[in-house]
């Protein structure tokens, strides 16, 4: 059996329903042909060049992201830019490309419920409910047992793959309620501290959450986008494998092996290359 994009698009619905996305988002099919056979899929976080090129290198004719490749709308494509060549490659072989965005973010099992799995949570709850059972943003868990801190920032650094956190405010002795919200999530600091989170975690903290938390004596990390989103990429790739195994659809899901964080960590006494 032939699987095309259109099969792939109604299994990433269950998962996933693109009604869920904010209006401002663009998701879904946003380059290729519905009707386009399936070789392989690759996931990564976002659209770049390195990734088309990878999927090209491991013959998979199909990509998913999390960050649309066209987010706002085109008045022009110049291929002499990164967005037109991206572009202009893709429609080149003919390579699919699908973005699961703020619709990946408000459903259950998403973006913030990989996250947590990642880091152990359980009884896991939307921090803002959205109007349908399960979905919303942000979630708020526990640790049974409670960590203590430095058992919990040894878990953490290890789950966000970074070499530096930033921390506002002072961390608890031990953590046993966490609210978190996988990318930028600095408006639900106040709901994470409303319903009783020992700490919050996401991305793209405003410096006045930063100097409220820090008043409010409450702990709010963040972990950059990359590496509060990225354990999204893996845990939809297993959801989407046992999807299609119980169809036997012959379907392989890849991770990005190029993708990494967009930023390095430089310090005072390091040497700098110019």
């Amino acid at each position: 059996m032939s699987i095309q994009i259109h099969h792939l698009i109604d299994d990433l619905e269950q998962l996933a329903p693109f009604s869920l996305a904010e209006n401002w988002d663009n998701v879904g099919l946003l380059v290729g042909n519905p009707e386009a056979s399936i070789t392989s899929i690759l996931l990564g976080l976002d659209p770049s060049i390195q990734l088309l090129e990878e999927a090209l290198a491991r013959g998979a004719n199909t990509i998913i992201t999390h960050h649309p490749i066209i987010f706002h709308p085109l008045a022009t494509i110049l291929t002499n830019s990164p967005a037109g060549l991206l572009l202009e490659k893709a429609l080149t072989h003919k390579i699919n490309i699908i973005a699961c965005h703020t619709n990946l973010d408000n459903s259950a099992n998403g973006v913030s419920d990989a996250l947590a799995e990642a880091l152990g949570l359980t009884h896991l709850t939307p921090l803002r409910p959205g109007t349908i059972m399960e979905t919303g943003a942000g979630r708020i868990g526990s640790f049974d047992p409670p960590l203590p801190a430095s058992a919990f920032m040894e878990k953490l650094f290890d789950v966000l793959q970074l070499d530096t956190i930033q921390i506002a405010g002072r961390l608890p002795v031990q953590v046993k309620t966490m609210a978190l919200c996988g990318g930028s999530g600095s408006d639900l600091a106040e709901i994470a501290l409303l319903k009783g989170a020992d700490l919050y975690l996401s991305a793209e903290i405003k410096h006045s959450t930063a100097r409220w938390a820090e008043e409010c004596g409450f702990c709010i990390i963040d972990g950059t986008h990359y590496g509060t989103e990225k354990p999204a990429m893996s845990f939809l790739a297993c959801k989407l494998q046992e999807l299609t195994a119980l169809k036997n659809w012959p379907l392989e899901f890849l991770l990005s092996n190029t993708e990494k964080h967009p930023f390095t960590c430089n310090h005072k006494n390091d040497p700098y290359l110019i």
